[in-house]
């Protein structure tokens, strides 16, 4: 034992992520549990997914499906991944060389992160951005350069983005539609990031995770529809947002073979497979139920505005929100000597629903009195949630 101890008091780690702790999701679902408050901050339904996906899972565990799958996805996944695409963008892949499913999407971004970014190299993202794109750089030897979008519609400015390339930018991250804000591209946005990646030479690592959730009829529109674009990006998407089952953790990649190549290389070292039955249960979905996908925006839009109407006759101001299931409110009325992490403790405590500060996504923070709150949930759920807000 006195060994032990003398080694453990002489060894010290130098972090390699020396700002980084726990993250705010689940700093404020512990404490929505410990206060058995209503759960609004961490992004995940409170209802139960399809009883055919889950009953699929069941059955296709029973029949023995749960070893390991291929490196690059169970064939009959990537086959229904390529006719999704093609369906949705008009996309045509190669199932074989040009898709990866990965451990939920967030492996995706990190492994197509190491795969592009070489130290030194300088990778442009959006504040406020979801919070595993600057850890990732970090740890690839990138330079994260943060270029912050402003309330209330969080547009991208793509002359300033312009002036803030250098010979050392490499990549570009976009999301939408976006956490945190809801904020959804235009068919505009899209053509000027293509612009950009192909007059600069660089690539663009598209998070698409909530693609199917955009409303009020917008066009659903993808690093998929745009062909010069799509031949120098890798686009993220995750089965767990689109099925109501996040702790699945399956997502996937798409990419031009060589990249994919590359990706695979990394991916093999990572994971190298995910969730076997999974698999085979989302595969048959997309297959047997394509509903599922094409009627998500109907169902998030349905909860979306029911809860905004709830909170109408509340001191809250509402954000626009345009796609994902998320709404930002402005406190600002109700307490604005609060930063926005205080008043979510406060909201969580004093008044049982927990929400997501916005200054989180921010390299710098944000003096804004606005929070992040999550509408993935029973419309008893969130009905409960808008009374108790309405009363502030």
């Amino acid at each position: 034992m006195p060994v032990f101890a003398t080694f453990s008091a002489l060894m010290s780690i130098v972090s390699k992520l020396p700002a980084v702790g726990t993250t705010i999701f689940s700093q404020m679902s512990q404490l929505a549990a410990e206060q058995q408050a209503i759960n609004l901050s961490q992004g995940f339904p409170d209802f139960a997914a399809d009883s055919q996906l889950l009953a699929a899972l069941a059955r296709h565990s029973s029949a023995g499906l749960n070893q390991y799958a291929p490196m690059p996805g169970v064939p009959l996944l990537l086959q229904q991944i390529a006719a999704l695409t093609a369906r949705c963008y008009g996309r045509t892949l190669d199932e074989s060389r040009e898709i990866t499913v990965t451990s939920g999407a967030t492996e995706a971004l990190f492994v197509a992160i190491q795969m592009l970014v070489q130290p030194g190299d300088e990778v442009l993202l959006f504040d406020p951005a979801y919070d595993s794109y600057s850890p990732a750089i970090q740890l690839a030897g990138g330079v994260p350069v943060h270029l912050r979008l402003e309330a209330p519609d969080y547009r991208v400015d793509w002359q300033q983005v312009a002036t803030r390339l250098t010979p050392r930018t490499k990549l570009i991250i976009v999301n939408s539609p976006h956490n945190p804000t809801g904020m959804v591209f235009s068919h505009a946005d899209w053509l000027a990031l293509q612009h950009l990646v192909t007059q600069h030479g660089l690539y663009c690592l598209s998070d698409e995770v909530y693609e199917h959730m955009v409303y009020d009829a917008a066009p659903r529109l993808s690093a998929n529809c745009f062909a010069e674009l799509a031949a120098r990006s890798v686009i993220v998407s995750s089965f767990g947002k689109t099925f109501h089952v996040t702790g699945w953790k399956l997502g996937y990649a798409v990419a031009p073979a060589a990249l994919m190549t590359e990706f695979r290389k990394i991916h093999q070292y990572v994971t190298f497979s995910s969730f076997t039955p999974a698999q085979y249960a989302i595969a048959e979905m997309l297959r047997e139920q394509p509903q599922q996908v094409t009627e998500l925006a109907g169902f998030y839009q349905h909860k979306r505005d029911q809860f905004r109407q709830a909170l109408s006759g509340s001191r809250f101001s509402l954000l626009p929100c345009q796609g994902t299931y998320f709404q930002l409110l402005d406190y600002s009325a109700i307490a604005p000597e609060l930063d926005d992490l205080s008043f979510c403790r406060y909201l969580t405590i004093e008044h049982k629903v927990a929400a997501i500060p916005l200054s989180v996504f921010y390299q710098h923070g944000s003096s804004a009195r606005i929070i992040r709150l999550c509408f993935a949930k029973q419309d008893t759920t969130l009905a409960q949630a808008a009374e108790v807000l309405c009363r502030l």
